[in-house]
């Protein structure tokens, strides 16, 4: 089975039911909007781990701030997760989902160099 993938940066339209909307399409689970496109994301627990941000470093280059939707509520990312961001150059800032979806559009519109790490809330 191939990893869903969309090409391109897009807005969020919608976020709910387990998933997202955007571009006329959904999407069922967790996902990460990167500057080469969003990807389906399985994270392994409620705040990210080292291992779920190995495409985020893959394209630190051209990410400036990355925002975190921790669901429905606020969960702090980690100290190590902090560390390895800042030293490339990247500001992380958690939040819940919904205010994740709405503050990366903003900055989307706004030609940012953002990203987001989203997870899907019910």
């Amino acid at each position: 089975m191939r990893e869903a993938y969309f090409p391109g940066r897009v807005p969020l339209d919608a976020y709910g039911n387990a998933g997202f909307r955007f571009a006329d399409m959904s999407h069922h689970g967790s996902i990460l909007c990167l500057p080469s496109g969003i990807y389906s994301w399985e994270p392994q627990g409620p705040v990210p781990v080292l291992n779920d941000i190995d495409r985020i470093l893959a394209e630190a280059d051209n990410i400036e701030i990355l925002l975190v939707g921790t669901g429905e509520e606020l969960h702090f990312l980690p100290q190590d997760i902090r560390k390895v961001l800042y030293t490339h150059h990247i500001i992380a800032d958690s939040m819940n989902t919904g205010a994740a979806v709405r503050t990366f559009n903003v900055l989307l519109s706004e030609d940012r160099a953002v990203a987001a790490a989203l997870f899907a809330v019910e």
